[in-house]
């Protein structure tokens, strides 16, 4: 099947806008962004959307908000005519405390926000979002979390956080096994706090956060020598690596360079 020639060299850029601004001091300790993003197609476009380690909290105009759990793999929306969404990027480690359980029950789902204790409020009706466009959505956003607090981000759950943030700095780290010996921990207890606290386990944030340092390299047109990649980042071959890169971003590494 033919490519898209939306998705090739960046079209895709012409017909979408994003946004991305932090959060105020007294909701920095729980979230890391507030994103935005709209778009116009004539025409359905198949967005892929390639995850990381983050729950969101997310507003349409007309449709009730959702809690979308840390997808393990890539996820595919489709986008037709004009459209915006708004969403909050939860700090990793940070949603358990508005949860009230593991984070791990939410990963691969999408549920209403009423099903979240903390988020329960205006259950399963449409967000208010704002008339004047994603500006409005934001403060929509800001004003649903403030609502939900105080909640308290417990020692794990910042250890988590913490954890999971020098994962993505250090571009050394490669293994779960190296991460327990640099923390003084085991695997196991670290599989435990990041399925309780992330959603996801630590072996998949490591190969998340070095694959995007490949997806960098593409960016910057640097050579890559995809065997040397995959011996880096601790795969037993280039094909185990492809077949990651693959179920993650929704196509091979070769595939993905002309998408960008």
């Amino acid at each position: 099947m033919d490519r898209d020639p939306r998705e090739l060299d960046g079209a895709w850029t012409r017909s979408q806008r994003h946004g991305s601004v932090p959060p105020p001091a007294d909701l920095a300790p729980f979230v890391e962004r507030f994103w935005t993003a709209e778009w116009d197609y004539p025409e359905p476009y198949r967005q892929k959307i390639v995850p990381y380690p983050h729950v969101h909290l997310t507003v349409r105009p007309g449709a009730p908000a959702e809690v979308h759990g840390v997808a393990t793999r890539h996820v595919v929306r489709e986008l037709a005519g004009p459209g915006r969404v708004a969403g909050v990027a939860f700090r990793p480690g940070a949603f358990r405390a508005f949860l009230g359980r593991p984070v791990a029950a939410l990963t691969d789902r999408v549920v209403p926000a009423g099903e979240v204790p903390a988020l329960a409020a205006a259950t399963g009706q449409p967000e208010p979002v704002g008339a004047d466009g994603v500006a409005d959505d934001v403060g929509v956003l800001r004003a649903r979390v403030r609502a939900a607090l105080p909640v308290t981000v417990s020692r794990t759950a910042g250890e988590a956080t913490a954890l999971v943030a020098r994962i993505a700095t250090d571009r050394a780290l490669t293994r779960v096994d190296a991460l327990a010996a640099a923390t003084g921990t085991s695997i196991r207890s670290l599989q435990r706090l990041f399925a309780e606290h992330v959603g996801v386990g630590p072996k998949w944030v490591i190969r998340r956060y070095r694959l995007h340092e490949v997806t960098e390299r593409m960016a910057a047109g640097e050579p890559v020598r995809w065997t040397d990649v995959a011996a880096e980042l601790g795969y037993a071959d280039q094909a185990h690596m492809t077949r990651e890169f693959t179920a993650l971003f929704g196509e091979p590494p070769t595939a993905y360079a002309r998408r960008y």
